[in-house]
């Protein structure tokens, strides 16, 4: 589903996907409150999400969306490279963020890479977007709490993932397969109540388990 207050933008976009023999746009809203309903109605995979529209949202959309029965997915696309809306979006259950110049193929690896249940931020602002604004509050203490639940390799793999290594790159490091560093990644995401990637990155962060440039402060 494609959610943007643009009626050109939105064309484009479900353009792209149906131009994909394994994609297809189901439905397309020009505002969050709109989304959101069709969201319920329909019951899309993946919702690819605009910030700043009138009326609802998408911050306010996606929280609402993610918290569906049907558990959609939300990839939030935006103009706004260090918008703090962006992360709070993150927060609020997105799997991830692309900029809206991203080339078409760099939009669908995105799309696929976060409706097979992993999570994606755009590359070039990753580490600004972290440092930036994952200065804020500190968790909830039932956040910390779960970081007691984690084996050490489950916290080591953590640590990596927080430091945007991949799931081959950490397998090297840690000198395991890439199905052993896959189970870990599960294991901890499911203590910690995350739902991706991007997520455990974020939470790493704000409990200090990481400096901003990446490095480990344990």
């Amino acid at each position: 589903m494609v959610v943007d207050d643009q009626a050109v933008v939105r064309a484009g976009f479900a353009a792209i996907v149906d131009a994909e023999p394994d994609l297809a746009v189901i439905g397309e809203a020009g505002d969050g409150a709109t989304a959101v309903s069709l969201a319920a109605r329909e019951a899309p995979d993946l919702v690819l999400m605009d910030i700043r529209m009138p009326g609802m949202d998408g911050l306010t959309a996606t929280r609402l969306i993610t918290a569906l029965e049907s558990r959609p997915r939300v990839l939030v696309l935006t103009t706004f490279d260090l918008d703090v809306y962006v992360y709070e979006a993150l927060r609020a259950g997105s799997s991830g963020f692309l900029l809206k110049d991203a080339r078409p193929e760099d939009l669908l690896a995105a799309i696929r890479v976060v409706a097979a249940g992993d999570g994606i931020l755009a590359p070039a602002v990753t580490r600004r977007l972290i440092d930036t604004f994952a200065q804020g509050a500190p968790p909830p203490p039932a956040v910390t709490g779960a970081l007691g639940q984690l084996t050490a390799r489950e916290r080591e793999v953590l640590l990596h993932i927080a430091s945007g290594l991949t799931n081959a790159e950490i397998a090297t490091h840690l000198g395991v397969t890439t199905g052993t560093v896959k189970t870990h990644v599960n294991a901890l995401l499911t203590k910690l109540g995350l739902r991706d990637r991007v997520q455990a990155t974020i939470l790493a962060y704000e409990c200090g388990l990481i400096r901003p440039g990446g490095a480990p402060t344990v």
